[in-house]
């Protein structure tokens, strides 16, 4: 009697909790951002958006729909769908009214819910991804099945942790049912290869298999999360951000040295650096407040680098202003594609088309980059030296004098050894008689030429720092005060190669403009080239002894060539710049002046946050801000599953792709934040270690019928591996991997031809030793000509920020695993420990395959290895000369170590091996 009672209670309760929660479906609203803004953006936004107002009618912002149009009616009036002009317009029959204009009409189906919008009050909604995160509730997977709880099975036995819980409600929507577990040598590849880019070994795998303990697969993660190849597979992610490259782009792309920016991204990564603090470095490491000798810790200068990756126009002819706009433009458009997840890119010419970011916010976005010291000259300064042996005791030996003699200068003449800013680059100079650009920057003068530089701030200035040099003796230049034969300023007798040189000058207070006529009677066709002066404060404690040996080794030290590499660095005072809107995005046409600010769409910047870089960082990082932490956590899920919570990982806006799992990004985005700290190790290991995570990768009929790419995670994944993986996996298996970490970019072998540097004549220069074998996060990167495999595997040029990689299956993939050097060697060298393995050719076969895949082969392909083999080893028999032509980097010679690298060389190249299941 009393189960009886209970069943009827269950029965009787189970409908009106079910319509507590859900809600009655006869009072279902329509929903604004889910039902109402995509036929907005499908229909109405391209004549009545950001791009274009049709009739003063725009449905970009809230007040711009209720407000009348040219006609006087007005588009919206709320409550009223008969009085709004819009729907007026969508039914009138008359084809001069009819709205779409010249576009496909309004269903019936979205004209209702337009309709029904309207007179329900018109409310207006912002955009799910501009919300501010609020972490919710985790499902319950409590259920009639399990007896609410009491019982230990289905999807409450399967869940690991909460990610978990989302997924299998989802899934139950769905109609669809999770994967058992993957089997443990699959699973165990599948983490290796995500957490590190790298296979595991034979003795990981056994050691797994042979683990029963509870927490064998935890144990392995935190393995996998401490070993050093996790810092340099997140990398290979974050370069592709990061638009990394060793070259600067653009027609002739000479060389430039960025390879410690990229280890410093490697060792961020390896040391679990809060990931807000890796972005406030790579924004504003020059600006944080952490100095020694009044200089900024040199790896957060170093960080700046991920700014400094944008390209720089060598091309003689070029305006350097329009590349250094081009530059400032590219980091504006970065910065919201890797942090911010948004198309900020159109609003440089227009508002927003479809969310709600008008024109003008763009530059005021752009103003925070405005001041950075870069001017796209030819020697890309600003760069950060590196002082090595008597250099390095030269610049230790001017900081001590000036220490002892007036400490207060320290700091700006630290700065200026270590920077060489602040400095007026002689492309600014304007040009008189005699003169030209040289070099693409450099000031060139002849002999009774001139030239003028600007309003130059002449306050506590003591001495003129000029790079500058010629070819011949008796060269004088003479610096005047505010015209060519005014009073000077200085005279200084010209080098005779490229020198600085310290000047005294005559002391004077105010802006002026400096003239500088040159005297060169000697070669007077001969150019005088000159690259930057600065005017500054004289070294402290003169007239003291050894003051003149300072001031050489100052001079010396700023001469000497050192090691160097582009960094950011923020102009302040007289080399701050002002930013102006640029009408429809033309740099040449200047709007309004405009002062740094973020979109009103987002949180605003805080009162007391300073308007530059820094300021900019912390924002982007902070926990109001609404995207950052979606943006980010959804990028690290896409590379785990091969696609987004948000597919489109680049654009979180209102033309993206909605998520698959909302409360799943939102759960994520809040951890990551608040419980986690910002720790990527935390996050990761939180997703591998889900059960939604360790799925098998493999589908049925159903499963393909309902979901069939995966997106709401039914199965594990399976996805090709990129285009480093692929490489760095042949050179693992085949034991000819380097571990050895940082330092320059390296040239392993790729086939010839590949380089065409008519410029520079620079060529390929295959590294020796293990540098051949490193990985591919370390391969030297040239934009115009790409390391070629890795380019056929869809790795991008990075002269932009790519978010993502978009996987393509094409048969030049499979000539590359069969042709390419590095395949052949690897090849080589498998067939060489295959044949240890086995006594016998079909022995071999199963090793190999067994040693790419932890698996053993199905009898159908090792009846085709066979084949491969025997018709191979059948030719090479035949033709003994042919050996050679496959067997070129080991020592043995035979038809059989051929034939069976030719074997290895298919199994390279199989599906089952190029990709993660």
């Amino acid at each position: 009697m009393q189960t009886r009672f209970l069943i009827g209670l269950v029965v009787v309760a189970m409908p009106v909790m079910y319509f507590s929660w859900a809600g009655f479906p006869w009072e279902k609203k329509v929903d604004y951002n889910v039902d109402v803004k995509p036929i907005l953006n499908k229909h109405c936004m391209g004549c009545h958006g950001g791009v274009k107002k049709a009739g003063d009618v725009s449905f970009l912002f809230e007040h711009e729909m209720l407000e009348p149009g040219k006609s006087g009616k007005i588009p919206v009036v709320r409550g009223d769908a008969d009085a709004s002009e819009m729907i007026r317009r969508i039914l009138t029959d008359d084809p001069d009214e009819k709205m779409p204009k010249n576009g496909t009409p309004l269903n019936d189906k979205e004209i209702g819910i337009l309709k029904q919008w309207i007179n329900e009050g018109a409310k207006w909604e912002t955009h799910w991804a501009y919300k501010k995160i609020e972490k919710p509730d985790v499902p319950s997977l409590n259920s009639i099945s399990n007896l609410f709880g009491l019982l230990n099975t289905g999807d409450k036995a399967w869940a690991k942790n909460e990610i978990d819980h989302f997924v299998a409600k989802k899934l139950k929507e769905e109609g669809l049912k999770t994967s058992p577990e993957a089997d443990r040598a699959t699973l165990l590849r599948r983490v290796s290869l995500d957490i590190t880019g790298l296979p595991p070994t034979e003795k990981e795998v056994q050691d797994f298999e042979n683990d029963k303990s509870p927490g064998a697969y935890e144990k392995v993660v935190d393995k996998l999360l401490q070993s050093p190849a996790y810092g340099e597979k997140w990398t290979s992610m974050w370069m592709d951000l990061a638009r990394y490259a060793d070259t600067k782009g653009y027609e002739s792309d000479g060389g430039r040295t960025m390879w410690r920016y990229r280890d410093y991204v490697v060792k961020s990564f390896n040391e679990d650096k809060p990931f807000d603090r890796f972005t406030i470095e790579q924004l504003a490491g020059d600006l944080l407040p952490e100095k020694k000798d009044g200089f900024p810790v040199e790896q957060n200068v170093i960080a700046t680098g991920f700014h400094r990756n944008t390209m720089t126009n060598n091309e003689g002819g070029t305006d350097d202003e329009e590349f250094r706009t081009a530059a400032l433009i590219d980091r504006v458009n970065t910065t919201w594609e890797v942090w911010q997840g948004t198309t900020f890119a159109c609003i440089q010419c227009h508002s927003h088309p479809y969310d709600p970011i008008p024109h003008d916010e763009y530059y005021k976005y752009a103003a925070f980059f405005n001041n950075s010291r870069d001017e796209d000259v030819w020697d890309e300064w600003p760069k950060l030296r590196f002082y090595k042996g008597e250099d390095s005791l030269r610049f230790e030996r001017v900081k001590e004098w000036v220490r002892k003699y007036d400490p207060k200068e320290l700091e700006a003449k630290t700065q200026f050894m270590k920077v060489v800013e602040p400095k007026i680059n002689a492309h600014n100079f304007v040009k008189g008689d005699q003169s030209t650009v040289l070099v693409i920057s450099y000031y060139g003068v002849k002999d009774k030429g001139n030239a003028r530089i600007p309003q130059v701030n002449l306050t506590g200035a003591d001495n003129v720092l000029m790079n500058i040099g010629t070819k011949v003796e008796n060269a004088v230049l003479t610096l005047r005060l505010d015209k060519l034969d005014g009073p000077v300023l200085s005279t200084i007798k010209v080098p005779t190669r490229d020198t600085v040189i310290v000047a005294p000058i005559m002391k004077t207070s105010g802006k002026h403009d400096v003239y500088l006529s040159l005297n060169s009677p000697k070669a007077p066709e001969e150019w005088v080239r000159i690259s930057w002066a600065a005017f500054q404060k004289a070294l402290p404690g003169a007239g003291q002894p050894g003051y003149e040996q300072i001031v050489s080794d100052y001079a010396t030290a700023l001469t000497r060539p050192t090691e160097s590499m582009p960094v950011l660095w923020e102009g302040k005072g007289d080399f701050a710049r002002k930013t102006n809107v640029f009408v429809r995005g033309n740099w040449m046409v200047k709007g309004p002046e405009v002062k740094p600010d973020v979109p009103k769409l987002l949180s605003p910047l805080p009162k007391d946050a300073s308007r530059d870089r820094l300021g900019l960082a912390k924002w982007i990082v902070s926990l109001d801000n609404a995207l950052t932490g979606r943006v980010i956590v959804n990028r690290f899920w896409e590379q785990l599953f091969g696609r987004g919570i948000v597919e489109t990982v680049e654009d979180f806006g209102s033309q993206g792709a909605e998520p698959s799992h909302p409360e799943l990004l939102d759960w994520l985005a809040v951890s990551f934040m608040d419980d986690y700290k910002w720790s990527v190790k935390k996050l990761l290991k939180t997703i591998v270690m889900s059960a939604t995570y360790r799925q098998d990768s493999r589908s049925d009929g159903h499963r393909k019928e309902k979901d069939p790419y995966n997106v709401w995670l039914s199965r594990g994944p399976r996805v090709r591996l990129s285009a480093e993986q692929v490489r760095d996996q042949a050179l693992a298996c085949s034991g000819l991997i380097s571990g050895k970490m940082y330092g320059p970019s390296v040239m392993p072998p790729q086939p010839d031809k590949i380089w065409q540097s008519p410029y520079s004549g620079e060529s390929w220069v295959v590294s020796e030793g293990e540098d051949k074998y490193r990985r591919g996060v370390y391969t030297y990167w040239k934009r115009t000509a790409p390391y070629p495999s890795m380019t056929t595997f869809d790795a991008p040029s990075r002269e932009f920020c790519q978010s993502r990689r978009i996987i393509t299956n094409t048969p030049l993939q499979a000539l590359v695993t069969l042709n390419d050097p590095v395949y052949l060697e690897a090849a080589e060298k498998l067939a060489s420990k295959m044949k240890t393995r086995g006594k016998t050719p079909e022995q071999q076969l199963k090793e190999g395959y067994r040693l790419l895949t932890f698996k053993p082969i199905e009898p159908k392909s090792l009846n085709v290895l066979m084949k491969v083999y025997q018709d191979a080893l059948r030719e090479y028999r035949q033709k003994p000369s042919e050996v050679d032509s496959i067997l070129v980097y080991g020592k043995e010679k035979s038809p059989e170590l051929a034939a069976l690298t030719v074997s290895a060389n298919v199994l390279l190249n199989l599906d089952n091996v190029v990709t993660k299941e």
